[in-house]
């Protein structure tokens, strides 16, 4: 990552329908209520309105736009919208179309340009296609943010998130992570898991737990999300 551009977290999780926006949403709504010019980016986005819609739809890009104080142009957020619910590449093949592969990635810079920090939001968990060549992990290490990955606080999640964070370790040269978000994605329901999954997380995993939610609740723990994406992305990259 050049060194002049603003810091930033790339955002991913342990899989699809994890609640990466709903976190995402959160770090950006505390960034700004810091003072801070925040850019949100969504390379691609399936499922979801094939143009922006300004009201505050349920769509990622409008969630993640309006959290950020409407800054710029909500087009700029999310340049690549399919509407089938599937894999983005898949999703475009539906529409006759192909993800453009390099609008991926440069679409970034318009947020860099006119940003103090940039949240990156992907799509599914790093290994996720997002394109017929690449994954979600290619942006992330391109991109050279820190990763925070949102984990489903549910049975299952110690596995999931330690999949992820070895993927992390071992793609390419390794992609640093800042920590994991354990998020609550759905009521308890005699789910026991939900109750000892934070220690469980804390003892096995090197990146820390840096926050949880509850469901449909707020991060239970203040983060400098700012001097997180700094530290994280000049310090230990």
């Amino acid at each position: 990552m050049d060194t002049k551009a603003p810091p930033g977290l790339f955002i991913t999780g342990t899989d699809t329908e994890v609640g990466k926006t709903y976190v995402t949403a959160q770090i950006a709504r505390a960034l700004v209520a810091a003072g801070k010019k925040v850019g949100v980016y969504k390379p691609c986005a399936s499922g979801c309105h094939p143009q922006p819609q300004e009201s505050e739809s349920q769509d990622d890009p409008e969630i993640l736009w309006h959290a950020a104080g409407q800054p710029g142009e909500l087009a700029a957020v999310c340049p690549q919208r399919f509407s089938a619910p599937l894999a983005p590449h898949v999703a475009a093949r539906h529409e006759g179309g192909i993800v453009d592969e390099a609008l991926l990635r440069s679409g970034i810079r318009y947020w860099q340009e006119r940003s103090d920090i940039v949240l990156v939001e992907g799509v599914g968990g790093l290994m996720s296609p997002i394109s017929d060549n690449d994954y979600v992990a290619d942006l992330a290490s391109e991109f050279g943010y820190p990763l925070i990955v949102v984990a489903p606080n549910a049975l299952g999640v110690i596995n999931q998130t330690l999949q992820t964070l070895i993927v992390a370790e071992t793609f390419c040269d390794g992609l640093p992570v800042a920590g994991v978000v354990l998020n609550q994605v759905v009521a308890a329901a005699g789910d026991l898991s939900v109750a000892s999954n934070v220690d469980e997380l804390e003892k096995r995993c090197i990146p820390p737990v840096l926050a949880c939610t509850g469901h449909g609740g707020a991060l239970d723990r203040q983060v400098d999300w700012f001097e997180l994406a700094g530290r994280v992305c000049y310090d230990e990259r």
